[in-house]
């Protein structure tokens, strides 16, 4: 069986309708920082992409120690800002400015951390056997034309929701200028893996 948790309820028709063939795969709306699960629920928990939107991360890091059995494995996979190549910064910068519209709007999203910072709160939960590994992949041409267009969209997108905020606006479209002249690359990723005593 494998969870799924979002304190977004509105996460679950997605969620749903990705896995619809998976029966032992389902939904639960929750607070990642309170889980109802009892102690050593699980036998892996893993969050992906997700750490820079808590508030306050050591704490999410913490609840999923709670409900690992020990022996059981936990992973962290996030990308990190520092380290990256030009068409990777591409990405970082993006998601720094989404992250600053965001938060114009009440939502809790953070600029992504540095490797240093994302292996420290990793080895502050006190993980035994614990293993980092980088993953990136700029092979693909950093200017392929359905991922401009796709990121172009999201860029109208997120210039409109800060409407009232010239500066993010600007911003915005500065960064556009940069996607279409640097290109792009997703930015590497921080895999942390270990396991719990």
């Amino acid at each position: 069986e494998m969870i799924g948790i979002d304190a977004n309820e509105h996460a679950a028709a997605p969620f749903t309708e990705a896995f619809k063939d998976t029966p032992h795969v389902r939904f639960e709306p929750m607070d990642a920082q309170h889980m109802n699960f009892p102690d050593s629920s699980f036998d892996t928990v893993c969050i992906a992409n997700s750490l820079h939107h808590f508030e306050h991360p050591e704490a999410v890091l913490s609840e999923m120690l709670r409900v690992l059995r020990a022996g059981g494995h936990f992973i962290l996979a996030e990308m990190y800002c520092d380290g990256q190549t030009e068409t990777q910064m591409t990405h970082v910068l993006l998601h720094h400015w989404w992250a600053a519209v965001d938060q114009t709007k009440g939502i809790v999203h953070q600029e992504t951390y540095t490797r240093a910072q994302l292996a420290g709160m990793l080895e502050g939960v006190g993980l035994g056997s614990l293993a980092f590994h980088d993953l990136s992949d700029t092979e693909e041409d950093p200017k392929q034309p359905d991922t401009l267009e796709e990121l172009d969209a999201v860029i109208t997108r997120y210039v409109q929701r800060a409407e009232g905020h010239p500066d993010l606006q600007t911003q915005g479209e500065t960064l556009r200028q940069r996607l279409h002249q640097v290109g792009f690359h997703g930015a590497t990723s921080l895999f942390g893996i270990g396991i719990k005593a």
